[in-house]
């Protein structure tokens, strides 16, 4: 196991064990297919609901991994999971978790909303704990830096729960891509039904009383102090920036993997967006200003990483889509009910789903009509999560996962840049007397990378990091 000293695990394997006879015994003995106490995976869940719920039954399945402990904010949403792993404890607060069964966790899967992704990651990483958060990384464009270099030096294995990235669907496209069947990529457009959510909504207003059975400070996380409302938990908060980060964050992770991961790409140098006219101008007068708009288009211009150009990239959410391509039969589907992805070469285009899956080359009858590559990439049968079980398992180093954080990060950063724009769009300037002058953001914002700064225009960079609130910190 990477940074610690002793291990769990390998303290079992390692060391003779007195007491009622027990031994451990060689898998080979227990029979083909047997995983012997000494080979699993201990994991704490961070988040034991909805989402955090699924997430630790697909970790139990492979058989490899042992669920110890978790912690969730709500009695009431952990109550699956606390009658699904009866032999785990619960908590409340996180850090109560990591700091009482440090000793008995080899690895942490977070699963809360995107306010707390950053902070329970590093606690998790800080300690030498491998790590599976999912999608989007992070909250903020900061955070996802911070926690790719804390990665790194903390030697821990990573994976970001965008389950696509482990599919066959987008190993499939990468060899369709890289055996020119489509030229070199100048455009690609991408898109989703969501929000499914309430988004373009006042900041939700009145009293109401945290239920017994959860613990709103915590559930609050680094936020700043804002009152209980049921507009927010359980599930509408990825509406609200204080908590989510809209459609993008819930999508664009999965829907626009395949263009981070098989083009030449790493990070954006500009990114321009709208957003409708309805929408802006209730931003501030009817009180709009903390939900995220029910739609939006994004354009964001990656430098090749090969030196040969640029990629311009469109997202749009909120039901928007993009001309449907002409090679495209009038009565063909144009991706699937959460999203799709084209690729447009210099010969050619390719179709896919949302998750990268059945991506097609266009017109579709060429799938039929020319020889397709051979598949030389390799798959991975075992799925996103127990390939990250098998990694951590096999220890930092011996095995790859699909979206570890030197690929998430930055792809996150991608994702969070379009995010910043959207927000930069809505800054009104009060000395306006004029249209064109009355907001702020209405340009194409410039992005350094490096410094991770908006270098034409000073307001947007609030947007990179925020403040937490006092007692929170990476």
């Amino acid at each position: 196991m990477s940074s610690k000293k002793s291990s769990r695990r390998n303290f079992i394997r390692n060391t003779a064990v007195a007491g009622a006879g027990f031994m451990i015994v060689p898998r080979h003995v227990l029979g083909r297919g047997y995983v012997a106490p000494s080979d699993k995976l201990n994991i704490a869940g961070i988040g034991a609901g909805g989402k955090g719920a699924s997430d630790l039954s697909e970790f139990a399945k492979g058989g490899r991994a042992n669920i110890v402990a978790f912690a969730d904010v709500d009695v009431k949403q952990a109550a699956g999971s606390v009658k699904r792993f009866p032999q785990a404890k619960f908590y409340f607060d996180y850090r109560e978790m990591l700091e009482k069964e440090g000793k008995n966790i080899d690895a942490v899967s977070v699963s809360t909303p995107d306010n707390t992704h950053a902070v329970a990651t590093m606690a998790a990483i800080k300690m030498g704990k491998h790590v599976y958060v999912q999608k989007p990384l992070t909250h903020d464009i900061y955070e996802a830096r911070m926690l790719t270099e804390a990665a790194r030096k903390y030697k821990v294995v990573t994976q970001m729960g965008n389950q696509g990235g482990s599919g066959d669907g987008v190993r499939r496209m990468q060899e369709m891509y890289q055996s020119g069947l489509i030229g070199e990529v100048t455009k690609v457009y991408a898109w989703t039904n969501r929000p499914v959510w309430p988004q373009g909504m006042p900041t939700p207003s009145g009293k109401h009383d945290v239920p017994a059975d959860m613990k709103w400070d915590l559930w609050l996380g680094p936020a700043q102090w804002t009152d209980y409302n049921p507009a927010y938990h359980p599930f509408n908060w990825r509406g609200w920036w204080a908590f989510g980060t809209g459609a993008l964050g819930d999508m664009a992770c999965h829907i626009l993997d395949p263009a981070y991961r098989i083009l030449p790409i790493l990070f954006p140098n500009e990114v321009e967006c709208s957003v409708p006219n309805q929408f802006v101008d209730a931003w501030k007068e009817a009180g709009y200003v903390d939900s995220c708009p029910p739609s939006s288009i994004i354009h964001i211009n990656y430098p090749r990483t090969d030196g040969k150009g640029e990629i311009k990239v469109t997202w749009m959410d909120g039901g928007l889509l993009p001309e449907r391509p002409k090679e495209l039969l009038p009565d063909e589907p144009m991706g699937n009910w959460d999203g799709g992805i084209i690729f447009e070469g210099t010969k050619g285009k390719i179709l896919a789903d949302c998750y990268g899956a059945n991506p097609r080359l266009l017109p579709t009858q060429k799938m039929k009509d020319i020889q397709l590559p051979a598949s030389t990439i390799a798959r991975v049968p075992e799925g996103h999560y127990q390939q990250w079980v098998n990694a951590c398992i096999a220890g930092y180093g011996n095995a790859q996962t699909s979206s570890h954080f030197d690929f998430a990060g930055p792809f996150t950063e991608s994702v969070l840049i379009a995010n910043l724009a959207i927000r930069s769009w809505m800054m009104k300037n009060p000395a306006a007397k004029g249209w064109e002058d009355k907001y702020l953001g209405r340009k194409k914002l410039l992005w350094d990378a490096a410094n991770m700064r908006i270098t034409n225009f000073e307001p947007a960079n609030q947007f990179v990091k925020r403040e937490y609130r006092a007692g929170w910190s990476l």
